[in-house]
């Protein structure tokens, strides 16, 4: 789930939660569900626990937002072995 659709279908009360977990406003959280500024990696990471915890209780009505969605550049988060190409690697 991206974190618009998140924002779109949490609740005032939800909304706030994640906004007071990652130490910002729901304005901003809004500023990077439109991708107008990216999240850092460390709130990136934030935001994808909070919100799996949030999605927890819901039945289904929301889903966790991935790290890799909210930053600039995804692949600060490839891990070793997972399939992606070393750094400098061209085919």
């Amino acid at each position: 789930m991206k974190l618009r659709q998140f924002l779109r279908a949490a609740t005032k009360h939800e909304r706030g939660e994640l906004a007071v977990v990652c130490n910002d406003s729901i304005r901003y959280l809004y500023l990077l569900a439109g991708r107008h500024r990216y999240a850092s990696a460390l709130m990136a990471t934030r935001i994808e626990h909070r919100t799996r915890e949030v999605a927890q209780g819901t039945e289904g009505r929301l889903d966790v937002v991935p790290r890799e969605t909210l930053v600039r550049h995804p692949e600060i988060f490839d891990r070793p072995g997972e399939g992606s190409a070393s750094p400098g690697a061209e085919k």
